[in-house]
């Protein structure tokens, strides 16, 4: 039997799932809604989806899953609207990266039968649909929190449909999803976002903090480029998390500057050893909720036409590059070629390529 899939909302990451449910679904239809028609116009010309609705109607009746991918505080409003198009078939989700709220709307409405709350984590610092991309899942781990009523066939069926479209499914009550979303991903977006704000606020007339801040910084601030729109939604929507965490990473960040006071030698090297180590525990093989940069750093002839025959070579292999620039940090003695990719398989087969070309090629 043909499956029916709908999407409200088709930005980011419901045109990134939607684009995977093409690709690995091809004869499955498709209908969405968006409340921007260009975007509903492109995904219809690209083939993504095969109807465009211009409001949630009729559209989305015999729907197998309904996916609503609008902002946070959206989706929460919209399920009053897709109630009537529920059926005992049907699986109701989402792809919020806060859940307590629309869990507890589900509950008031009384279609917990229906909801399993999702979220995969992964995204990008651009934002909707003309940078969505069916790979943007492939390996992320894609959070279900199931409500208490859903019958266990519909966990089993969405898990095994999360499978399909090469993601990992991870199951979580959604009280402990928030919470720890709110430490690894919502915290870090904070603390990016602030670190800007402070370097633009304290900044030289000259502006020398800006035109020096290259390199890692902007490797440790990237995420800041992300929708500031979303990312008001999520931190009002995980308000109570959210303030446990940081009144938390208030204190880490006071016990650090009381150890740099007191110049205790012992405890410093103490933090940075541990996080270190920690860091490099963390398992690479797949995404987790803040997108991974697939990037190749390698030495450089300070020359010209030194950067034009990397790109040339990389090129005449068929690879394509996302970004291509030298950068100067502490992390690299001398100033080195960074050049990143659109995925992994890129990344490694531009690094075998370099070092055939004997070129000096550093990992991350």
């Amino acid at each position: 039997m043909k499956h029916k899939i709908g999407f409200i909302g088709l930005g980011l990451i419901g045109g990134s799932i939607a684009r995977a449910v093409r690709q690995y679904f091809p004869d499955c239809e498709i209908a969405a809604f968006d409340k921007n028609k260009e975007t509903l116009a492109l995904a219809t010309q690209e083939s993504v989806i095969d109807v465009a609705a211009t409001t949630i109607d009729d559209n989305f009746k015999h729907c197998n899953y309904l996916f609503l991918c609008a902002p946070v505080s959206y989706n929460t409003a919209y399920l009053k609207q897709v109630r009537n198009y529920l059926h005992s078939d049907c699986i109701l989700t989402d792809v919020g990266s806060v859940k307590t709220d629309i869990h507890r709307e589900v509950e008031a409405l009384g279609i917990e039968e229906y909801f399993i709350g999702g979220h995969p984590m992964a995204g990008s610092e651009k934002s909707g649909y003309v940078n969505s991309k069916a790979m943007l899942i492939e390996n992320a781990y894609f959070v279900l929190t199931p409500s208490e009523k859903v019958p266990q066939e519909k966990i089993a069926r969405y898990t095994d449909f999360v499978q399909a479209l090469h993601a990992i499914p991870v199951l979580l009550n959604y009280q402990e999803h928030d919470y720890v979303t709110g430490t690894i991903s919502h915290l870090p977006h904070i603390i990016a976002s602030s670190l800007v704000n402070f370097v633009r606020d304290t900044d030289t007339r000259d502006e020398l903090m800006k035109n020096l801040a290259a390199g890692g910084f902007k490797d440790i601030t990237r995420i800041a480029s992300s929708s500031p729109v979303m990312w008001q939604h999520i931190c009002l929507k995980n308000k109570d998390n959210l303030l446990k965490i940081l009144d938390e990473y208030i204190r880490f960040l006071s016990s650090a500057r009381e150890m740099i006071d007191q110049e205790d030698e012992q405890g410093i090297y103490h933090m940075f050893d541990t996080s270190r180590n920690y860091r490099n525990s963390i398992p690479a093989s797949s995404a987790g909720p803040i997108k991974k940069a697939y990037e190749v750093y390698c030495d450089i002839i300070d020359e010209a036409g030194g950067i034009a025959a990397i790109a040339t070579i990389l090129a005449s292999n068929g690879l394509n590059l996302k970004n291509i620039g030298i950068i100067h940090n502490r992390e690299f003695e001398e100033g080195v070629l960074r050049i990143e990719f659109y995925d992994e398989a890129s990344m490694k087969k531009a690094a075998e390529i370099l070092q055939k070309f004997r070129y000096i090629v550093y990992e991350r």
